[in-house]
């Protein structure tokens, strides 16, 4: 089995220091660099390759958020998971819209910790709906409205079926569950998400989480008893 690159960032030699050790137990994960800065990433990625990165968000010369979106920019650009000490701010927020495949607490368990790199490794986001759901409520404010209709503007190229996928996806379903809920196989709801996140140009369920509900898809799922 091909173990899962990690290239750590943080810069913190304490907290860069527990993860390694906490990761190096186990057998399908490989520490193959770390940063302290965020300027350091981008090279460290090309010198490394790879498939994951745990990013802290404030660091002094270039904090996690400016690194992640360069990185997520790029093509064949490894997963970004970010790392912080608070369960929903501002910065984490942005970091999932620039393309973060979810966000773990610094202080989370380590066998929670290697869980999630494993699951972003394949493709999964590391969120729960808990945790979703607090981001979008911290994400509205002053500038809800016109993120509202920008987001109606790009739903408005998915198809209704596609439509029904995004509201699951926001509601933190995973691809079994929606496929149960909305009768369909579990290989036509992944392809229905492969076909979202083409049409919409996002990076993966996390982007469509947080679209659909800027979009207020998710409150008229509710309203309509769903």
């Amino acid at each position: 089995m091909t173990a899962i690159r990690v290239l750590l960032v943080d810069d913190d030699p304490l907290v860069r220091a527990g993860l390694s050790f906490m990761m190096g137990g186990a057998d399908d994960i490989e520490i193959v660099g770390e940063a302290a800065d965020g300027r350091e990433v981008e090279a460290l990625v090309d010198r490394t390759g790879p498939d994951v990165v745990l990013m802290d968000i404030r660091m002094p010369s270039m904090d996690g958020l400016t690194a992640t979106e360069r990185l997520r920019g790029r093509k064949d650009a490894p997963q970004v998971v970010v790392l912080t000490t608070f369960h929903a701010d501002e910065q984490v927020l942005r970091a999932l819209r620039a393309g973060a495949a979810g966000f773990v607490l610094k202080d989370t368990p380590p066998a929670e910790i290697v869980d999630a790199v494993r699951r972003v490794a394949a493709g999964d986001p590391v969120l729960s709906p808990s945790v979703t759901r607090r981001l979008m409520e911290h994400a509205a404010g002053a500038a809800a409205d016109t993120r509202r209709a920008r987001a109606r503007a790009r739903i408005e190229a998915l198809n209704d079926r596609e439509r029904e996928v995004a509201v699951a996806v926001g509601r933190g379903l995973s691809n079994a569950e929606i496929a149960a809920t909305l009768f369909m196989s579990v290989a036509t709801v992944k392809t229905h998400v492969s076909r979202i996140l083409a049409k919409l140009d996002l990076n993966n369920r996390v982007q469509i989480a947080l679209l659909a509900y800027d979009a207020g898809l998710l409150e008229e799922s509710e309203e309509d008893g769903h």
